[in-house]
Order: structure tokens, then C-alpha cells, then sequence
């Protein structure tokens, strides 16, 4: 049955002869183009140009070829559980901001989204709000105290908050080898005023892992693998759009240098310190460093609407014919 159904297929595909530099690419988009999937089809189109024309105009060598192909594989084969490198990738190649800006964009009051990064875990314990997320005592501890609202400034209750950092030696936990439960990271609730609050350590610069592929890379194109000082939130809730974001600390030295371009200007912030009224209410030190920030979602329909109006902008700037077809664009053949 197998054997027939290719045969049937090869029968019906388009003929390939004579394969040049100036006839594979439409020929290749041609026998890719037998799908009923018109995303699928649109995607490799587009893929297959971008990626002939770069051959063609950059004149590619066997060997940058298979440098690359390798490079691919080495990247593949580093990765594990707790590191993926072709996310890492990804950021670095500034793909990562791109891909997150197109599909999440905001309003101009709606918080900005940032890079969700390589250390992101599923193990994060629960805590309620005011709990301590960190085990690290040679870190400089921080109070942070959050809230949720949507554009109108009203609360959100109920938002899962994903909350990550690394400790004071500039690691995340999954960087560790003797690590035995999480930490720096935790998962939260929003109370029904839109609070969360906990305690963290102030945030400090550190290096992207930069022992394997990428980090070669980063090297021969003379580029630092740092991040400035920055500590992840991650907010989901049904019928609100998912924010990936971070905060940053001004005045960091790599604060315009992100080796994996996460910094918005709206995305930076100053840290105070906890007065004594402050101490007393949270039950931490007086004089420990304070974050206090709020944060503002946009709901599902929100985003969609801005994000359709959005790409009809960016297809008619590019003079292309297109529909949307669950709020992405596919060739218009009508």
C-alpha cells in the first residue's frame, strides 16, 4: 500500500529536469506546494527563497555549507533537558525578540514582552505570595511588590506568575551540577487586588552559556556574551494574552549591549530601598533592596485585533496579495 501511494504521488508531482542555479528555486517551491495546509505551503515558499537567494548572493561555498550544517548538528547535540541551544540561538541571532514582537504586540500602555531565554523550567515550586524564592545567603536580598491590571488600570485576580532569576554568582540553578530541588524561581497567584509580592535577590549581569556552538560563534563575531542584570515573569490566564517579559536594572553596564537584545526602554527600572514601614509590613529587612513595579496585560482579543491590523500594514508595505487565515497570512488566490 505504501509503495503504491508513493507511486501515485510521484505520478501527480511536478516534473524536475535540468535543475540550474536560475530554475531550482521555483521548481523546488513548486513540488512543495502539493500540501493542503496553505500555511504550511506559504512558510516553504518563503523559507526556499530567502534561503536560495542567500546562496545565490552571497555565492556559498561547499565548505561555509558544511560549516554550517555542523555547526546545526553541534548545536543539536549540546542541548538537554535544562539547555537548549537553539533557543539560545534563536536570541542571539535576535530572532527570538522578532518572532515575540510580531505575534505579542501592545498597546501603548500594555506592558512590552522580552525574551523568554534558555533557563526557563517547569519545576518551579508554588509559594504563596510573600515567600522567599532564593537559598542563596551570599545574595543582596530584594522585596519585590507587583501588580496585575489590565489597560483600563483595573485588577487582574488569578494570574499563574512564572518568576525566575539567577543567584548571586550570576547562574540559574539548572547551571549547577549538585542541583537538587529549584531555586531563584517560583510560581504565583495574583490576589483579587492584582498584588504578588516575594523576596529574591537584587539581580546581577551574567554570561549567556557560552562553552558550546553559539558561544563560538559570539567570538568569531567579536561580540561579549553578556546580559545586564535582569529578573523574568512570565503571566498566564485565560483570555488574557501570554506576557513573556523581564525587568532590568538601569544603569548596567551591558544595559545596551544584551547579548540576546531582551532591553526595552519601558523594561528598565530603579531599585529603592525597604523603609522601616515597609519592613514592618512584609516582614523583611529594613535597608534590603525593593522592586516594586506594575505590570499590564492585554486580553486575547486585544492582541489579536492589534496584531491583525499589524501584519495587513506590513503585507501592503511589501505589496503582497494576502488574506488572514487564523490571524496569519496566506496567499490570497481568490
Amino acid at each position: 500500500m505504501a509503495e503504491k501511494t508513493t507511486t501515485a504521488a510521484a505520478a501527480g508531482a511536478p516534473r524536475l529536469l535540468d535543475l540550474t542555479i536560475d530554475n531550482i528555486t521555483p521548481n523546488t517551491i513548486a513540488i512543495n506546494s502539493q500540501s493542503s495546509n496553505a500555511r504550511l505551503t506559504y512558510l516553504m515558499s518563503r523559507l526556499v527563497t530567502h534561503l536560495h537567494d542567500f546562496a545565490r548572493e552571497t555565492r556559498l561555498s561547499n565548505e561555509e555549507w558544511m560549516a554550517a550544517i555542523g555547526f546545526l548538528i553541534g548545536c543539536g547535540q549540546i542541548c538537554s533537558d535544562v539547555r537548549n541551544e537553539f533557543i539560545l540561538l534563536s536570541d542571539v541571532l535576535g530572532l527570538s525578540l522578532l518572532v515575540d514582537n510580531i505575534n505579542h504586540p501592545k498597546p501603548p500602555v500594555g506592558t512590552e514582552g522580552s525574551v523568554l531565554g534558555p533557563f526557563h523550567t517547569h519545576d518551579a515550586p508554588v509559594l504563596p505570595n510573600g515567600s522567599s524564592m532564593t537559598s542563596d545567603p551570599a545574595g543582596e536580598p530584594m522585596l519585590a511588590i507587583c501588580t496585575v491590571k489590565d489597560t483600563h488600570g483595573n485588577p487582574i485576580s488569578g494570574v499563574k506568575i512564572d518568576i525566575w532569576e539567577t543567584d548571586s554568582s550570576g547562574h540559574y540553578d539548572v547551571q549547577h551540577t549538585d542541583r537538587d530541588e529549584p531555586s531563584e524561581r517560583c510560581v504565583m497567584e495574583s490576589d483579587d487586588q492584582g498584588r504578588f509580592w516575594f523576596q529574591g535577590l537584587k539581580p546581577v549581569s551574567y554570561p549567556i552559556p557560552h562553552n558550546g556552538p553559539v558561544g563560538k560563534l559570539l567570538q568569531m563575531l567579536n561580540r561579549h556574551c553578556w546580559r545586564p542584570a535582569h529578573v523574568h515573569f512570565m503571566f498566564s490566564k485565560d483570555g488574557w494574552d501570554k506576557l513573556i517579559t523581564a525587568l532590568y536594572l538601569r544603569g548596567d553596564p551591558y544595559e545596551t549591549s544584551d547579548a540576546v537584545f531582551g532591553v526595552k526602554q519601558s523594561l528598565i527600572i530603579d531599585l529603592d530601598k525597604v523603609d522601616k514601614e515597609t519592613a514592618d509590613k512584609y516582614g523583611v529587612q529594613e535597608g534590603s533592596w525593593l522592586l516594586k513595579h506594575d505590570f499590564v496585560l492585554t486580553t486575547q482579543e486585544e492582541t489579536e485585533k492589534l496584531k491583525d491590523q499589524l501584519a495587513v500594514e506590513a503585507l501592503q508595505k511589501l505589496g503582497l496579495r494576502m488574506k488572514l487565515v487564523d490571524h496569519l497570512p496566506v496567499p490570497d488566490l481568490d
